[in-house]
């Protein structure tokens, strides 16, 4: 039996080629798909042409669009290289229900998000108390959402975590009401402390005029009377006024000879 070493060398040497050509064309659609993603990420994010599109939709778009296009560029990959397609989906529908099975607790993140963006619970720029963190939302992925806390740290929730917990939203509305109670000795005028009281909360430039503020004696505890004050503000000023009106409160007391009293005990002596 004659072997034809020539037309063995041939088919090897075409067989390498074309192998060799489908391996080159699917790295060149890797490196030009993966940096296409990038620059339609980057595109998404900056692009004037989606400056109405909400932000928080915004964020999932570029998530979203990114695992999908991922998926779509692998599968082109798989079709150059010359595997099935029927027995490549076959093998990644299986693979998806074992993995599916295995990240029950991701695809449950991924329909928190979706629920977040139906919903609206909250929006990027919104400062936020959830799942037991706090802080202002800066970005929603398609699995979890992203705070940045007043010092600085930058917090990630799973969105299912936060879709099955108690959400404050303390930026939902335009305005809102700043509670005090303050303590004083209980031989102070019981008018005159709501007056100076009033006259602080009044007096502050971001104190909203309507609704009006209140000022009321409030209880009577063992060592001082307690006042309950509010006063309305824009959303935005809501920490300004706090802490303003404390401080303002405290030299107007000193101002009219109002005594913050100590926890202090009265001793009888029963001399019988």
């Amino acid at each position: 039996m004659n072997i034809d070493f020539e037309k063995i060398i041939n088919y090897l040497i075409e067989l390498a080629t074309s192998a060799g050509l489908k391996l080159l064309a699917a790295i060149v659609l890797l490196v030009v798909g993966a940096k296409a993603i990038k620059w339609l990420r980057k595109w998404i994010r900056t692009s004037e042409k989606l400056n109405k599109v909400d932000d928080s939709l915004r964020s999932f778009m570029i998530s979203f669009s990114s695992v999908l296009l991922y998926i779509v560029l692998f599968i082109t990959i798989a079709v150059i290289l010359g595997i099935p397609t029927t027995s490549f989906i076959t093998v990644l529908a299986s693979c998806g229900v074992a993995i599916g099975l295995a990240l029950q607790g991701s695809l449950s993140n991924f329909a928190g998000g979706i629920m977040i963006l139906l919903f609206k619970p909250f929006k990027v720029g919104d400062y936020v108390e959830a799942a037991g963190e706090s802080g202002t939302v800066t970005e929603i992925s398609v699995v979890y959402t992203e705070l940045l806390t007043f010092d600085n740290k930058r917090i990630i929730i799973p969105n299912g975590t936060i879709t099955n917990s108690v959400i404050e939203n303390y930026s939902a509305e335009n305005i809102r009401r700043v509670d005090f109670t303050f303590n004083t000795a209980y031989d102070c005028d019981v008018e005159k402390v709501k007056k100076v009281i009033t006259d602080v909360l009044e007096s502050h430039p971001k104190a909203l005029k309507n609704p009006e503020c209140f000022v009321r004696l409030s209880a009577h505890n063992e060592s001082a009377l307690t006042y309950t004050a509010r006063v309305w503000c824009n959303t935005a000023d809501y920490w300004d006024v706090n802490f303003d009106v404390i401080e303002n409160v405290k030299k107007a007391f000193d101002e009219n000879g109002i005594q913050i009293p100590y926890n202090q005990l009265d001793v009888h002596i029963d001399n019988k």
